[in-house]
């Protein structure tokens, strides 16, 4: 790889972040006004992916529980990803499609916000947790890309990355997690 190269990669991770808040920035500010209204009302946030996406669920839910960019009181979220003894039990013993709905169906309360995340769409595991939340009176959201697979019917807000290419998908999905980070706590924490 050389400069050229390095830059066209950045320009095209620009380029997709672009389209997507020229025509979806309203969009970024209802999910994170859902989550700050979760929030304020005492209920909690569950966020759950495979692979990739389970790290960015880690990222999210940890960002509400320690702090984003201000010292604040912690707020109610879990990474659906984090407990193995749960995963490695209900993968083994219900398979794998069910690990992220089963845990939806434990801790999941109307009123609370359960955020999949899925680069393809395609996850079953997670349009299955997500049906599972809609259908309890959770709100749901979806981070995606290429149109939104499986995912885009199973929930209320959508948010889908104007592209296929899974490095820029993550690449958004960082950066509208970060956003719903910031207007939670601007939302909530006013300074």
């Amino acid at each position: 790889m050389d400069e050229t190269r390095l830059r066209a990669l950045a320009a095209d991770s620009a380029a997709v972040q672009e389209r997507f808040f020229a025509r979806h920035a309203g969009l970024v500010l209802e999910v994170g006004r859902r989550v700050s209204e979760c929030l304020r009302s005492g209920h909690k946030v569950l966020a759950f992916g495979n692979g990739g996406s389970a790290a960015d669920a880690q990222h999210l839910a940890a960002e509400l529980v320690g702090r984003y960019l201000h010292d604040r009181p912690a707020l109610p979220a879990l990474a659906l990803t984090t407990d193995t003894s749960a995963l490695t039990a209900i993968g083994n013993d219900m398979g794998y499609e069910a690990v992220f709905r089963r845990q939806v169906e434990a801790h999941g309360r109307e009123g609370d916000v359960a955020i999949g995340i899925s680069t393809s769409g395609r996850s079953r595991n997670v349009a299955d947790a997500l049906r599972v939340a809609r259908e309890r009176g959770l709100v749901t959201v979806a981070l995606t890309g290429g149109g939104g697979g499986l995912l885009k019917d199973a929930v209320d807000h959508l948010i889908d990355a104007p592209t296929t290419d899974t490095p820029r998908i993550q690449e958004l999905h960082g950066l509208v997690i970060h956003l719903i980070c910031q207007i939670v706590e601007e939302t909530l924490f006013p300074r």
